[in-house]
């Protein structure tokens, strides 16, 4: 399952124009007309009939808040894994502005150059288990050797997202869209 793109899903959570809906059969759920929300109910019942082995949460064009506890559930409740892609957040994570999916999900995807402010870089965390079928699909499966320079950015990036400055931006940014949403 994952969130349709045109509600503010990822085009790799499933988009027949993308490898990820060429070779995976992803069931797109949405968000409810009235309030804009993601919709659980169509969540939880989609989960039930279609029994995925897993369950994406996570988008880049959803202005709230998202509840992964919530997609926790739905997940042990079907048998799913829970892949949390947090690229468009992780900055607000970082700050504690958001909810960490982390202690929840099996697999954590996010970028370092959106919200994070660093190079440009993935990360990929996951559940002790899973590391070793992770770490076999990414290399020499997807990817070679490091970038010495990048690792360097990283290490910058991640002491900068722990510093109080950078939770003071991260508290603006939510009070500006705040703003921006009440006007």
């Amino acid at each position: 399952l994952g969130l349709d793109l045109a509600q503010g899903g990822h085009l790799t959570h499933g988009m027949k124009l993308n490898i990820s809906g060429r070779l995976y059969n992803f069931i797109s759920y949405g968000v409810d007309k009235e309030h804009q929300r993601l919709d659980f109910d169509q969540i939880a019942r989609l989960a039930r009939e279609n029994k995925p082995k897993l369950i994406v949460a996570g988008a880049s064009a959803y202005p709230r808040e998202i509840p992964h506890d919530k997609f926790k559930e739905i997940a042990d409740e079907v048998g799913a894994k829970l892949l949390v892609d947090m690229a468009h957040y992780a900055g607000l994570v970082a700050a504690g502005i958001h909810n960490s999916p982390i202690p929840l999900a099996d697999y954590v995807t996010t970028t370092t150059h959106k919200t994070l402010r660093g190079p440009r870089s993935g990360l990929i965390m996951c559940k002790q288990e899973h590391l070793k079928l992770v770490n076999r699909n990414v290399f020499p499966g997807t990817q070679g050797g490091p970038l010495m320079h990048i690792i360097a950015g990283k290490a910058i990036c991640f002491a900068e997202a722990m510093s109080d400055q950078y939770k003071a931006y991260g508290q603006a940014v939510v009070d500006n869209a705040k703003t921006l949403a009440d006007t």
